[in-house]
Order: C-alpha cells, then sequence, then structure tokens
C-alpha cells in the first residue's frame, strides 16, 4: 500500500531509487481528524511526509496559549519538525490532524543522507522550507496588519481549502482557540460576515460563500 501511495503522490518529485529507499525505512502511520501528533519539547525522531490529510501547526504563546501558523497538505512537510531534526532539537511546535491523515514517518538520521545523494530529496526540503517560510509571514501579516473579521474569513477560506470543501465543521470555541481570541468576539463577528453574505451557519459548522 505504501509503493502505490508513494508512487501516486511522489513519482512526479523523486526518482525510483529514493522512493525505493522510503518504501523501506518509512513507517505508515494513520492519524484520525483531532489526534495530535506532536507536541512542544518533545524529541523528534520521525520526519512526516503526507500522503493524505491535512495536518494544523500550532506555536504556543508565553502564557501557553496555543497560535495557528499554516497547515500542511498532502504533498508536503514541515519547516519546523525539519529544523528542529537538522539541529538536533526538540519540538518547538504542536501538530494536529486537521482531517483523517495518512503519511509517512522517515526517520530523522536519513535527511541528511538524502541531501547529499538525492538531487530531487535536496529540492523538496529546500522547496518546503520556502513554502513554510512564506506562510509563516503571511501569519505573521495576518496578525500583524488585518483586523479579526479579515483574520476570521481568512482562517475559515484556509481551512476550507485544506479539507476541500466549502463547508467546514467547527464550533465557535474551536475557532477562537485556534485565532488566540474569546469564543464572544468570534460568534458576534460570524454573524456580521454572515449579513455580509459572506458564509452561513448551520450548527456546529459553516459555508463559505465568498471564497
Amino acid at each position: 500500500m505504501i509503493k502505490s501511495e508513494l508512487h501516486e503522490k511522489y513519482s512526479y518529485l523523486f526518482e525510483e531509487e529514493l522512493l525505493d529507499e522510503i518504501e523501506k525505512v518509512g513507517v505508515f502511520k494513520h492519524v484520525p481528524e483531532g489526534e495530535q501528533l506532536m507536541d512542544i519539547g518533545e524529541t523528534i525522531f520521525y520526519m512526516p511526509l503526507l500522503l493524505s490529510g491535512a495536518i494544523k501547526i500550532m506555536r504556543e504563546d508565553t502564557d501557553g496559549e496555543d497560535l495557528i501558523l499554516y497547515f500542511i497538505e498532502t504533498g508536503d512537510t514541515c519547516a519546523m519538525t525539519l529544523s528542529c531534526c537538522m539541529g538536533n532539537k526538540k519540538s518547538e511546535i504542536r501538530a494536529i490532524a486537521e482531517t483523517d491523515t495518512e503519511l509517512i514517518m522517515i526517520p530523522v538520521k536519513k535527511m541528511a543522507d538524502w541531501m547529499g545523494k538525492y538531487k530531487s530529496w535536496q529540492n523538496f526540503i529546500l522547496q518546503s522550507y520556502q513554502d513554510r517560510l512564506k506562510e509563516l509571514l503571511e501569519a505573521i501579516d495576518t496578525i500583524a496588519f488585518l483586523k479579526m473579521d479579515e483574520r476570521l474569513l481568512k482562517y475559515l477560506r484556509d481551512k476550507a481549502m485544506v479539507n476541500h470543501d466549502d463547508t467546514i465543521k467547527v464550533t465557535h470555541q474551536n475557532i477562537a482557540d485556534d485565532l488566540h481570541t474569546s469564543r464572544v468576539v468570534v460568534s458576534r463577528l460570524l454573524k456580521s460576515l454572515e449579513n455580509q453574505s459572506k458564509i452561513k451557519l448551520h450548527r456546529n459548522s459553516i459555508t463559505i460563500v465568498d471564497m
């Protein structure tokens, strides 16, 4: 199963020899929606390579509150994990399955070997760093420059995109936790967005009208 999934998702990126190596050393893992894959302070032994689904990457502030940084999807890996792997550091992020997710866990010790052995792997890692850096900068800009209603709408659109569905299952409290604000504020802003015909509110779900 791993081999067929690998070829389907990564044959356009990696040569046959590298795919064979990933198949040999990789550990297949299924993670149900909402389950935590990694926590802050954990030692990192594996790097995730997504086959399907999406993962939410969170950062903790000085008060112990979570703040969402970005999502990773099929064909992605996590730059924060890569950074910790290469520096032999403990995890600085919390990773939670946004949807049911399937991934291959690649041993950290293989990363450096493949960087020198396979040009395709080197390109993949460097592109992943670039993509995640761009998303981190967008997250900083969102926090620094957008008003809360704009942040909320962007958050909803991002969730809809990674879920591949205009209707997302989420509670007001879930949103408040991710955006580091209160449920009361979220509820008020959601109602305002609905009045602007940008979303439709349902019980424990939201449809994004204006993508």
